[in-house]
């Protein structure tokens, strides 16, 4: 393998040092903040009891992690987040794959699947709860319902606008639907999945959270609610950090993913 020329070896050096630069930024504006939160509670430029403190949450972590029951709120959030996840792209793949193999089907559901994207998913957790019952199963069907409306549309979508050319070519070639679907339509729409997925792993977290808040007596969502209602303001501030991290952590596992696949593929 060649070895890079200088122009290539001063770009690359370029690039890395625009890489550290932003990160260094994105550091730096984030202990900033905290930085400004501590000393506006300190100094009594805002309510410690309403607004917290970077302080005040992390006893309540230690506290919470010394009884261990902060584990259990996270474990069963992070495992309701990643079935309904699961569970989302799985049936909007099958459901996009159906709507693609009969185009009239598609046509006549498109737009009812428009309006149930556009409901507001927090009006129905309370009909889940009275459909389904107070458990996990409600919980992760609330999840699904935030993303899995908008995943099969912009799956369909993607599987109509695949090129054509190469749709005639395995049909020239004496090819059938299916083989246009394997060969074509699928291995095309690997960039539209990722997407799909970056997008629902965040719906997922969020329609989990709002199930909770409303069926559950266990999960961050409903520390959050549990906190608000017994005034422990520091235990709402702690739950939406740790939720927040964890919506990084998740996304970042799909950029590898992403990585892995482009590799490949």
């Amino acid at each position: 393998m060649a070895e890079p020329s200088l122009a290539q070896q001063s770009f690359l050096e370029k690039r890395k040092r625009r890489l550290r630069a932003i990160t260094f930024a994105r550091i730096f504006i984030f202990l900033l903040f905290l930085m400004i939160w501590e000393a506006s509670a300190r100094l009594h430029l805002i309510d410690a009891f309403i607004f917290s403190s970077p302080s005040r949450v992390y006893r309540m972590f230690i506290s919470m992690v010394s009884d261990h029951s902060i584990f259990l709120h996270m474990g069963i959030t992070l495992v309701e987040t990643l079935v309904s996840f699961l569970l989302v792209f799985i049936f909007s793949l099958l459901i996009a794959i159906i709507l693609w193999l009969f185009h009239s089907l598609s046509k006549v559901l498109e737009p009812y699947l428009v309006v149930l994207n556009s409901l507001p998913k927090s009006a129905l957790a309370p009909l889940l709860i009275v459909w389904l019952g107070a458990n996990m199963k409600t919980i992760i069907v609330a999840g699904m319902s935030v993303a899995v409306f908008g995943s099969i549309l912009t799956i369909y979508t993607g599987f109509s606008e695949v090129d054509p050319e190469k749709v005639k070519l395995i049909y020239t070639l004496g090819g059938n639907q299916r083989n246009v679907l394997w060969k074509v339509v699928l291995p095309s729409s690997i960039p539209i999945f990722i997407n799909t997925m970056k997008v629902n792993i965040g719906l997922c977290l969020v329609g989990v959270v709002i199930g909770e808040f409303i069926g559950s007596r266990q999960g961050l969502g409903y520390l959050i609610i549990y906190g608000s209602q017994v005034f422990q303001l520091d235990m709402v501030l702690m739950s939406i950090v740790i939720l927040c991290i964890m919506a990084m952590i998740l996304y970042q596992m799909i950029n590898l993913v992403e990585k892995h696949c482009l590799k490949r593929f």
